[in-house]
This record gives structure tokens, C-alpha cells and sequence, in this order.
């Protein structure tokens, strides 16, 4: 950053993306755990993701207002008070074992989440100048990326790591056996969410007290109808939706996509691949199932995002944001095309690096709309941040063009996602608001 004094306020506020990211990502590791307890059906055990996302379409809009009224760092702080009491109704759903209930924690968990995500977002924006505001928040995300890379290995150790018996084996134990065992269940995910209850609770009463730039006026300004007819902020929001639309769609069936070409007997047979791979399993391929065979390859989509932000975050310090945000729409597109055009373990590279490329849309996507807007940009972050609903919508529509046309013609619905964004980065030297 160009201005030291925001080095220190810049920290703190990134140390919630690593936080978001993290949590984000652990709770993911909670679906199979209850699809197993629960016998849930993969539509039902679909619904917990559907109630991260819905926390975006409802609250973002209203966190986005709250925050022009109160400020930003009020808002972080009732962000992490909120997914307190959310890792709290953990223990209850888990000691009772009321699949509801942990949805409404899951809900209450992302609400919290989503005002962290408007709050934050466009606050590292505006801490400093705003020539590079989509280098700082690129920085800010790449940690944000370290979280989801870091939450998989600690959800294994710390959620994942016993066995979880059929419905059919608990009605098998004496009903002593069966106490103990919903005991020691509840206790595999009530002592991680306590912890996390009590370390996020902590960082709210730090958050209450330390002092933050205010950047700015706490007054409200503007309302929602004057940003819906600000052509930027809705081509901006468009390019949000769309983007995480893509990136959720590729990153959701890149395991049913590598089966589908029959890839597993290439890895094994593929002496460098199959290092790789072991690398991540810590098993002999040829004793483990096709899936997680194809299945380890996937940490390098999602870990390509979080190296593409630390190189973005330099590219976009020295290039103009909006020709690097188009030159990545690019890549990632010709990426997409060299895999549908292709087979075997290259069709495989290039899909998996359409990652990297992914890396620095979303930031820069926010920095370009909130560029030049003012005391708009708390109601402006509300609804980009609603944006990322797509990430609900795409994903089936990509599957459900797959089931038509199959996996190769289906990548057409991202590619045009890409190519939407590519045209956003063109439009930025002639918009108007």
C-alpha cells in the first residue's frame, strides 16, 4: 500500500477474510457428516449450501444499509457477534441431533458472514487511494483463499476424522450404546464450535474498541434507488453473479467431469500424475476409489485462485486493473476451449488451471464498480455482495445443460460467463454514471 498509515488497520481488517474463508470451508466439511447421521438424500444435504448462498440474497441488501447508517466497523463488529451465536446453536443441534436447527445455525453462520463480506470488502477498498484499491483487496482475498485452503485439513482432523455409523447400525446397539454414541457425535462438532464461538467472540470485543479510519461519512447518503439506476454498479453486479456463478459450477463437477472421461487409469498409470496425487491422498492409487483418485487434483482449481491473487495483487499495482481483469476473462476462457477440444490428462490441466485465472475477478470486479462512488459504496457493496447468489443458480444449470448435451458442449454457459466479463473490463474507460 502507498499510505503506511493504513499498513496496520489493512491487517486487522484482512485477518477477517482469512477468518470467513476458513469457517466458510469447515462448515462445508459438516454435509457429509450429516447426510450420514441424518440419511439425507443429496437434494436435502444440497440445501445446506443453498442456505449459505440464501443468506446473500436476503441479508446483503439490508447489511449494505445498516452499514451507511452505522459505519463500517460497527458493522464488522455485529458480523462477528452474529457468527458467534451462530457457532452457539451449533451445540444445541448437535446435542439434539434437529437437522432444522442446524440449518438455521448454518443460515445464521453465513448471515453473519455476509455482513462481514459487505463491510470489509469495499472498507479495504477505500483504505488508501483509490488507484490501488483492486491491488489491496486482491491481497485481502488471496488470505481469504489461504483460509479455504487451510479449512479442508482441519475439517478432516476435526469433523471428519470418525467413522459415522448407518441408521441401520445405531438401531443394531443397546440403547446405552446408542446414548453414547449420539454423545460422542455431538461432541465431535460441538467442541470445534465452541472454540470457534469463543475466538470469534473475542475478536468482536476487539474489533469494538480498537480505532479504525473512518473513510466514510457516518451519515446516510443515497438510497438503493439511486444505485439501481447507476448503469455501473449494475453491470459490476451482473459481472459478480456470473463470475461466481462460473467458478462454482467448474469447481462442483470437475471430480464427475474427469470420470466422465475416464481419466482414472491415466493417473495411475502416469508416473508424474500419480505422484501428485499420492502427494494428497497418502494412499497407493491403485487401492483407493476412482473418485478420490480424480478427487485430489481439485485442490489445484482452488489453489490456483489463492496464488492468483498474490500475483494479482502485483499485476494490478503496475497494470491498469481493468486490462489484467480482461487479459485473465481471456486466459480462463482459452483455457475452457483447449479443454473441451481436447482429451486425457491435458484436457485435465487446462480446466484445473481456469483456477488461477478466476483468482482476481471477483475483487477486481468489486474495485472497478465502487471507483469514484463515494458514500454509495456501503449500498453498492450490498449488492454486489447479493451477486454471489449466482454461485446458486449457475451450478444446476450447468449440470442440467450436462445432462443434455454433456460436459464438452455444457462448458459454452461458463465460457459466456467469462466472455461477459471480458466485455465489463472493455466497458470501464467508457462508463458513465
Amino acid at each position: 500500500m502507498k499510505s503506511n498509515k493504513y499498513a496496520i488497520p489493512f491487517a486487522i481488517v484482512t485477518s477477517l477474510f482469512f477468518l470467513w474463508g476458513f469457517i466458510t470451508v469447515l462448515v462445508d466439511s459438516l454435509i457429509p457428516r450429516l447426510k450420514d447421521v441424518f440419511e439425507l438424500t443429496y437434494f436435502q444435504a444440497g440445501l445446506v449450501q443453498f442456505a449459505f448462498f440464501l443468506a446473500y440474497l436476503v441479508l446483503s441488501i439490508p447489511a449494505g444499509n445498516i452499514l451507511s447508517r452505522i459505519g463500517y466497523q460497527k458493522g464488522i463488529v455485529i458480523g462477528l457477534t452474529t457468527m458467534t451465536a451462530a457457532c452457539l446453536l451449533f451445540y444445541p443441534a448437535a446435542g439434539q441431533r434437529i437437522f432444522g436447527l442446524f440449518m438455521l445455525a448454518y443460515f445464521t453462520l453465513a448471515g453473519g458472514i455476509t455482513v462481514l463480506q459487505v463491510a470489509a470488502n469495499p472498507y479495504v477498498a477505500a483504505l488508501g487511494e483509490e488507484s490501488g484499491a483492486a491491488s489491496r483487496l486482491n491481497l485481502a482475498q488471496a488470505f481469504n483463499s489461504f483460509g479455504t485452503t487451510l479449512a479442508p485439513i482441519a475439517g478432516a482432523a476435526f469433523l471428519l476424522s470418525d467413522t459415522i455409523k448407518s441408521q441401520e447400525e445405531i438401531n443394531g446397539l443397546s440403547e446405552a450404546d446408542q446414548m453414547e454414541y449420539f454423545i460422542g457425535e455431538a461432541a465431535a462438532v460441538q467442541n470445534p464450535f465452541l472454540w470457534l464461538a469463543g475466538a470469534i467472540g473475542v475478536l468482536a470485543v476487539f474489533f469494538l474498541f480498537i480505532k479504525l479510519p473512518k473513510i466514510i461519512s457516518e451519515s446516510t447518503q443515497g438510497s438503493y434507488l439511486e444505485v439501481l439506476k447507476n448503469k455501473v454498479v449494475l453491470k459490476g453486479s451482473f459481472g459478480i453473479f456470473l463470475y461466481v456463478g462460473a467458478e462454482v459450477a467448474i469447481g462442483s463437477y470437475l471430480v464427475n467431469y474427469f470420470l466422465d472421461m475416464n481419466l482414472v487409469e491415466p493417473i495411475r498409470n502416469s508416473t508424474f500424475m500419480n505422484s501428485i496425487a499420492s502427494i494428497f491422498t497418502g494412499s497407493d492409487l491403485m487401492e483407493i476409489d476412482g473418485k478420490a483418485v480424480v478427487g485430489s487434483f481439485v485442490f489445484i482449481y482452488w489453489g490456483g485462485a489463492m496464488l492468483g491473487r498474490f500475483v494479482g495483487s502485483y499485476l494490478t499495482r503496475i497494470f491498469l486493473p481493468k486490462k489484467v481483469l480482461g487479459s485473465f476473462a481471456i486466459f480462463a476462457i482459452t483455457m475452457i476451449v483447449l479443454s473441451m477440444s481436447t482429451s486425457g490428462l491435458f484436457s485435465m490441466l487446462a480446466i484445473l488451471f481456469v483456477g488461477f485465472f478466476n483468482s482476481i475477478m471477483f475483487p477486481t470486479i468489486f474495485t472497478l464498480t465502487l471507483e469514484g462512488q463515494g458514500d454509495l459504496k456501503p449500498r453498492i457493496s450490498g449488492l454486489l455482495c447479493t451477486a454471489i447468489f449466482g454461485g446458486a443458480l449457475i451450478s444446476p444449470a450447468f449440470g442440467g445443460l450436462t445432462d443434455i448435451v454433456g460436459f464438452k458442449f455444457a462448458f459454452i454457459l461458463p465460457i459466456s460467463c467469462y466472455g461477459y466479463i471480458w466485455w465489463f473490463s472493455k466497458m470501464q474507460s467508457t462508463q458513465t454514471y
